[in-house]
């Protein structure tokens, strides 16, 4: 305890600001603890509270714009990248561009409280358009109120941060080892989640060459863009004659179809994931015939463009 007590008095504020600029450039190691401790010994008087504010709305600041010009630069590409090294993919993207669609700028002023939405916010933002001061303005008061109430609450909370600091102490290395140990528990479990998704993918994938022969038979499927808003609205590519439905929307649109239809989703995700959700979804209403489209619009748009090459 008395270590952490000399360490953040010669070093408080810029240890605040260092460790929220790596957690806001994607480092899996969380700030809020970090801000709650400098807070708990504010009250002590061992450095002062404004100045791990500020540091740490100048340390999310720089990371988020860093992230916001990566948007403008590769635009959704950058949210694809995110994702495929993510632990969750499947909904990391989906959830962010859903609350962005809705509030617009408004959504930073809550991102960086929403685990997910605060990482993919900043490039989301610049993907879209949004104009940079709107963004500077908007993302520094967001990040103002959670470094707030990360602060405030360790104040609020210092008998008890300080009861608890010690008792990590006390116990060392083996408090550690827990920690370690959760963190793996749930790194893991994130992962058996995708491999099922992964394996649901490819068990019941179609193919664009597939599903263009299907298409002009007889018994055509049903198509269904499961994209987000967002994607559509940044992408009007579609295949012809495709429903579109959000992943909420799917049991309600197509719930009450025969259970023998046979329906086809696409999007433009990584591994597929919005199509397979969709596909689930209807799998576990009893319907049989219901696929993702392996590598999405661009691989559909990629046989068509072959095939109109062809002479």
């Amino acid at each position: 305890m008395q270590q952490l007590i000399t360490l953040f008095n010669q070093h408080g504020p810029l240890l605040v600001f260092l460790q929220v600029l790596v957690t806001q450039l994607g480092a899996p190691v969380p700030a809020v603890p970090t801000l709650m401790v400098a807070g708990a010994l504010a009250v002590d008087g061992h450095l002062s509270a404004l100045s791990a504010l500020i540091l740490a709305v100048l340390g999310s600041g720089i990371a988020n714009f860093i992230w916001y010009l990566a948007g403008r630069r590769y635009g959704m590409r950058i949210l694809g990248l995110m994702c495929r090294i993510s632990i969750s993919p499947d909904a990391c993207v989906r959830r962010t561009e859903n609350v962005f669609t809705r509030w617009g700028a408004w959504s930073l002023l809550v991102s960086r409280f929403v685990p997910g939405l605060s990482m993919l916010s900043s490039p989301l933002a610049g993907a879209t358009g949004l104009a940079a001061w709107r963004f500077i303005l908007f993302d520094g008061l967001g990040t103002a109120l959670w470094a707030s109430a990360a602060i405030g609450g360790g104040m609020l909370l210092h008998h008890q941060v300080e009861v608890f600091l010690k008792a990590l102490a006390s116990i060392g290395s083996i408090a550690v080892l827990v920690i370690l140990g959760l963190l793996a528990l749930y790194i893991a479990w994130r992962w058996i989640e995708r491999q099922q998704l992964l394996r649901f993918v490819r068990k019941h994938r179609i193919d664009a060459e597939e599903l263009y022969e299907l298409i002009s038979t007889d018994n055509a499927p049903i198509i269904v863009d499961v994209r987000s808003q967002t994607l559509r609205a940044e992408d009007s590519r579609r295949i012809p004659g495709a429903l579109e439905a959000e992943l909420a929307d799917v049991r309600a649109l197509l719930g009450h179809l025969p259970r023998e239809q046979e329906i086809v989703f696409y999007c433009n995700c990584p591994n597929e994931a919005s199509a397979a959700h969709a596909a689930r979804q209807l799998r576990a209403l009893g319907f049989k015939r219901v696929r993702p489209l392996s590598g999405g619009l661009d691989a559909w748009l990629n046989w068509t463009a072959l095939t109109a090459e062809e002479p």
